[in-house]
This record gives C-alpha cells, sequence and structure tokens, in this order.
C-alpha cells in the first residue's frame, strides 16, 4: 500500500484516524504500532516476520549494551557491549545484504565462471522487503547511539516512570514495563509514516513524542496541508512528467535535445516524487502528534555538489556522515584519506540504493565531485564571484548526468544515454510517432510548472508554518486534482518504494 492510492487515502487512512483518537492516551502508540504491521502486511504478510525479527533482536540487543538488562554485576564492561554491538550490527547488515544483494552476488559468481567456461549455479530468486533499507538504518543508529552515550533503551523511561518502593516495582509491574518497552520501540521502527521511504528517523528524536504526541487541531490542520502538497507532487507532477522519462530511456532514437528532455523530466520525477512522499509522511506524522524532521531543502537551488547533499535526502546523508563518514576518519586524517572516505561514503549510499554497478557508479561519480569540491574549499565548480544563475545551473547539470547513471538499465545504455547528451549523434525523436507523446501538452505543462517549483517555488515547509484561508483552498484545490487523475490513471509508479 502506498500514501497515493484512494484505498490509502479513503479506506485505510481514516480507519486508523478513528481508532487511534478514539484510543486512551496511554494506549495509542500500541493502537499505532498495530496499524502500523497491518500497513506492512498489505504488500506482503510475510515480511512482518522479518521487521518483527529485527525490532526484536535490537531491543534486546540495546539493553545489553545500555546495560538495561546485564549479565554481571555493575555496569557492563566493554568486552560484553562490544560483542553484543557486534552481533547487532551481523544480523541487521547480513540481513540486508541477502535481501537486497544476494541475487546480485550470484549473477555476478555466473558471469565469472562463464568467463572460465564453468557451468553456472542456480540463482535463487530473492524478494527484496518493502522499506527494509529505511528500518535497517534506523535500527543500526539505535544500538549504535546507545553504545555510544546517545541514546538510551527504550525500558528505562518506563522503568523510571513505575512508583518507587517494593510495591510498585512488582515482577509484573516489571514485565509489564519491558513488554511496553518493546511495543514503543516497535512502533518507531515500523510507525507507518516512515516505515517504507523515511524520514531516516533515529530513536531519540521520536521517544519523547512516543510517551505524549502533541495532538492539536492547528498541527492536525498543517498535516492535512503537507499530505495535500505531497500528494499533488507526486500525482500531478511526477507521474505526468515520469511519462516523458519512459519513452526517453526506452527509446532507441534519441536526438540531442530529446535526451535532455527526458534525463531533466527524471530530475523532477525523482524529485517531486521522493519530496512529495516525505511531505506526505510528514503530514501523517503530524495528524498523529508527531515531529519528523526535514527531508528535502530546494535541492535544484544548491549551488555546489555539496550544497546539493545538504539539501537532497537529508536524513540519509545525516546517516551516511554520523554512521558511516565519520567512522572512517572524516575529514581528520589528512586531505588524501578525506577524499577517500567521501568516495567510500558515497560509493555505499549508491549501493545502499540497490544492487547494480549503476548505484555504484552513481556514488562515485557524486564521491568524485565532493571531493574535487574539497579540494577547491567547497566552493563549487564555478569561482565565488560567479552569478548564482550560473553556479545553480552548473550544479543542476552535474546532477542530471549523475541521474542518466541511477536511471539507465545498466552501464552500456547509461553510456549510450550519455553519448545523446553530449555528442550529435543518432536520429531525432520527433522522426518518430513517439515524439508526440514525448511533447504531449500535459507533459510539458508539468514540466514548465516543476522548474518554477523546483527552482523558483516556496517550500512545502515553509508554506506550512502558518496556515491561512487562501493555503486552505489551494489544499482543498489540489487534493481534489489529485484524486481525480488518481481514479482515471493506470500507473502510479513510487520510485523509492524499491529501495
Amino acid at each position: 500500500m502506498v500514501f497515493s492510492s484512494n484505498v490509502f487515502l479513503f479506506v485505510f487512512l481514516p480507519l486508523v484516524l478513528l481508532l487511534y483518537y478514539s484510543s486512551p492516551r496511554a494506549l495509542r502508540f500500541v493502537v499505532l504500532t498495530m496499524v502500523s504491521y497491518v500497513f506492512y502486511a498489505w504488500s506482503d504478510p510475510r515480511f512482518v516476520l522479518l521487521l518483527l525479527w529485527t525490532t526484536l533482536f535490537d531491543f534486546v540487543c540495546g539493553n545489553f549494551i545500555g546495560g538495561h538488562w546485564r549479565i554481571t554485576r555493575g555496569p557492563p564492561p566493554q568486552w560484553v557491549r562490544g560483542g553484543v554491538l557486534a552481533v547487532s550490527l551481523g544480523n541487521s547488515i547480513g540481513l540486508l545484504l541477502f535481501f537486497k544483494y544476494a541475487m546480485f552476488a550470484q549473477e555476478m559468481l555466473n558471469t565469472w565462471l562463464d568467463a572460465f567456461g564453468a557451468a553456472a549455479v542456480p540463482v535463487l530468486a530473492v524478494v527484496l522487503p518493502a522499506g527494509i533499507s529505511f528500518y535497517t538504518f534506523e535500527s543500526i543508529s539505535y544500538v549504535v547511539d546507545i553504545y555510544r552515550g546517545e541514546a538510551r533503551p527504550a525500558g528505562e523511561r518506563f522503568l523510571a516512570n513505575l512508583p518507587p518502593g517494593s510495591g510498585g516495582r512488582t515482577l509484573f509491574s516489571r514485565l509489564t514495563a519491558e513488554v511496553r518497552s518493546f511495543v514503543a520501540f516497535a512502533c518507531y521502527l515500523a510507525q507507518y509514516p516512515h516505515l517504507v521511504a523515511g524520514p531516516i528517523i533515529r530513536y531519540q528524536e521520536l521517544e519523547p513524542q512516543l510517551h505524549h504526541p502533541l495532538l492539536t487541531v492547528e498541527r492536525f490542520g498543517r498535516g492535512v496541508f503537507f499530505l495535500s502538497l505531497g500528494l499533488a507532487k507526486k500525482v500531478l507532477l511526477a507521474n505526468t512528467v515520469g511519462r516523458a522519462v519512459e519513452l526517453v530511456f526506452a527509446s532507441g532514437t534519441l536526438g540531442w535535445a530529446d535526451a535532455w528532455w527526458g534525463v531533466v523530466a527524471f530530475a523532477f520525477q525523482i524529485y517531486f516524487d521522493f519530496s512529495g512522499y516525505s511531505d506526505m509522511a510528514i503530514g501523517l506524522a503530524l495528524m498523529l502528534g508527531f515531529d519528523f524532521p526535514r527531508n528535502f531543502d530546494a535541492p535544484y537551488k544548491a549551488q555546489s555538489v555539496t550544497d546539493f547533499w545538504r539539501r537532497w535526502h537529508i536524513t540519509l546523508s545525516r546517516w551516511l556522515r554520523d554512521y558511516l563518514y565519520i567512522p572512517l576518519g572524516g575529514n581528520r586524517k589528512g586531505p588524501g584519506r578525506t577524499y577517500v572516505n567521501l568516495m567510500l561514503t558515497m560509493l555505499l549510499g549508491g549501493l545502499w540504493h540497490g544492487a547494480s554497478w549503476n548505484f555504484a557508479a552513481w556514488g562515485l561519480y557524486h564521491g568524485a565531485w565532493l571531493a574535487v569540491e574539497r579540494a577547491g574549499g567547497r566552493r563549487g565548480v564555478l569561482p565565488t564571484g560567479a552569478p548564482r544563475w550560473a553556479r545553480v545551473a552548473l550544479t543542476f547539470a552535474i546532477v542530471c548526468v549523475g541521474w542518466v547513471l541511477f536511471r539507465a538499465n545498466d552501464l552500456t545504455h547509461a553510456l549510450y544515454l550519455l553519448m545523446r547528451l553530449f555528442l550529435p549523434l543518432g536520429d531525432a525523436m520527433n522522426t518518430a510517432p513517439a515524439a508526440l507523446a514525448l511533447y504531449d501538452a500535459q507533459i510539458v505543462v508539468a514540466m514548465v510548472v516543476s522548474a518554477a517549483v523546483a527552482f523558483g517555488g516556496v517550500q512545502t515547509w515553509d508554506l506550512a508554518r502558518r496556515l491561512t484561508v487562501a493555503k486552505a483552498a489551494l489544499a482543498i484545490v489540489l487534493f481534489a486534482a489529485s484524486v481525480i487523475v488518481l481514479s482515471v490513471s493506470a500507473s502510479n509508479p513510487f520510485l523509492y518504494f524499491r529501495f
């Protein structure tokens, strides 16, 4: 189930809000956990067990790392904390590697076997669970932050709230507190607004809100506003320009202008698809009384690639920085090591999106640009005295070239598209009937609106700070238009659902 569907908007969401608001305050996080598991089971009930296993395993590991549960007297020794952390990371990373990269590894093995004349081995088909990359990163951050002393185990707050003295700390009351703390941690990982596509949230950011969600009419209204604008981004813009993307990336005859049209269309598609989904997630959380962190900040207004990664998928960039780049040494071990750390971090960030040489190349491409800009003092490619519009335009072009690697079927296909971008080869698509569809009036209008919003529009986050009658009317119109388009559309893809 995705947010941009009539089933979610008119069946699931109303039922969830009814159950949530009619429940006692102390049980609302329990209700939210249950409906979130129903939401996750909608696509494939089997993977509920995988999510539950990750939740239980890291809940237990976090308790031992933080000393909430102890196998020795006094605080846990370092060897216990480090050993449990290693076991936890081995479980999380192992599951992620298996489900995301097992088939890729088998195919690579068969490629090598074929090169040496050996018989290929049967490839085990592995189905990728929705959202595994997101909730695995959140689970890793939980145990690592407890190990670093930046978070505390989920159970400590519940036990601290028990009445003092033996009468208030019976075995039953302690067991009840532990069960409630497990459900709270499960709610953190499985909460449906961020389960399948983020934002990637740290436990300590959400923990106080699990116990005291802030429910007001004003916040609920802001949530509806976020949801409406996010839905419009996804349905009216991303889905429409996506039709041009499909035509260009499937075509064998492309001219220079056609290729750039399709690549820019993909830049808009992936931005409005993902940022729209993030807006919907933030809005749904507000409707439930939760504040999620901002995930996009006008990334196509960036004046350098470094600036772009401060604005694009902010919570993933933060995770990669705090749990990968800094532990590798960051910029503390000299320029050469800094460049290597940047390249390695972005390589792994690319592979996080999927098992493909394309994603690896995309990560390395961005890592190389970050290293170049770091060497130049983070000033970007153009000098600081260059006009702002020129710096923005060049950065956008650099990012668009990278999107070719991200979207192409394979590296050969990416090379073909890159040649069409920079070399006057091939026949223009306008010689084929497909050109009529490529430059359809709806697509052209959506491209113009996308450019206006991406480069000159006000961000949803800023628009939603204070609601007015005009903004409410805008939200109603956009929501109604989105629902109408959804009802007549044959295709409603969500790009990040597969990551």
